[in-house]
């Protein structure tokens, strides 16, 4: 009875310690394995049977990217300014065996590599370059490191210098410089901001003044355009006058030559005697007469005409009764 109850634990035992052996490695890490002392292989994840007794785990790595922030190192710059620099750095392991076997406390050798390369790379670069020349450490920092740490199975993503503490005197100086320094742009904007203003009141007088010149120039083409329409309208209606009168004139006269016409043609049709013909030049004549000339030439016609009508005014008178006297 005894004996069958140590059996039983003994089973049991042997099951529990089998079971203890199976190992499951998880997501984003992998298991460096030893056998007998010694680098055997390297687990990933999923389920492994470890060997009793004969392997043993030498190291669980995580294969996430890892955010260390190292404490403030003291820096001198080429012009011997000593200042603070507070580095992060990024990295994660690519190979857990040399990252194993690779480096005793690589979180303390990444550090001292940083402060190292960040003392060499400060030291060359002035005070001001090195305040305004973060992104150029940077990537310096970030290159050196890789290079180095590839033989720990380390890769260097990136390194930040956090803060950059000069001495107190130094930042006194510098808050002074930067207020000198927005002084100097003020007074330089308040400079231009005055002569772009001057320039463009100049700039709009100029153009208030062409432009009345130009609109004096226009209202002189235009009234020197108005005066010569009107000018040539004023020609136009005393031409046209002129024509009208000359029409009117020409009708005139071709009325009187056509009434004349027709008084000769009426005379001829009616065949007058001389007689008539003579009294009708004396009447003629009379009309001439009442006009302003000084001298008359009387044709012959009319002078032996004028003789018969004496003539015949004397035997008028002759034979006139005389009135009787009271």
């Amino acid at each position: 009875m005894i004996a069958g109850i140590v059996l039983l634990l003994l089973i049991l035992f042997i099951i529990i310690f089998l079971i203890s052996r199976i190992k499951i490695v998880p997501q984003a890490q992998e298991y460096v394995i030893e056998r007998l002392g010694s680098y055997s292989t390297t687990w990933t994840t999923g389920l492994h049977l470890l060997v009793p007794f004969v392997d043993r785990i030498a190291k669980k790595v995580s294969l996430k990217e890892v955010v260390v922030d190292f404490r403030p190192q003291p820096v001198i710059t080429k012009d011997n300014v000593t200042m603070q620099i507070d580095s992060v750095v990024f990295y994660q392991v690519t190979d857990p065996k040399l990252y194993t076997y690779g480096v005793e406390r690589p979180l303390v050798a990444i550090e001292n590599l940083t402060a190292t390369t960040l003392r060499n790379i400060i030291g060359e670069l002035e005070l001001d370059a090195t305040l305004t020349s973060r992104d150029h450490i940077n990537s310096q920092i970030t290159s050196i490191l890789d290079q180095a740490t590839d033989r720990w199975g380390i890769k260097i993503n990136r390194v930040e210098l956090k803060n950059i503490l000069p001495p107190a005197e130094i930042q006194d100086a510098m808050e002074k410089q930067m207020k000198a320094e927005r002084e100097r742009r003020e007074t330089m904007l308040r400079a231009e901001g005055e002569k772009r203003s001057s320039v463009l009141v100049a700039e709009g007088k100029k153009q208030a003044q062409i432009l009345g010149a130009e609109a004096e120039k226009e209202a002189k083409i235009l009234r020197a355009e108005a005066e010569k329409q009107a000018m040539i309208l004023h020609a136009d209606a005393v031409r046209e006058q002129k024509i009208r009168e000359a029409q009117g004139e020409a009708e005139a006269i071709a009325a009187v030559q056509k009434a004349l016409a027709e008084s000769i043609e009426m005379l001829n049709k009616a065949d007058p005697q001389q007689n008539v013909l003579a009294l009708k030049s004396l009447e003629a004549f009379a009309k001439a007469a009442d006009g302003k000339a000084t001298k008359l030439i009387i044709p012959s016609e009319i002078q032996s005409f004028a003789g018969l009508a004496a003539s015949a005014g004397e035997l008028f008178q002759a034979t006139k009764p005389e009135t009787p006297e009271n």
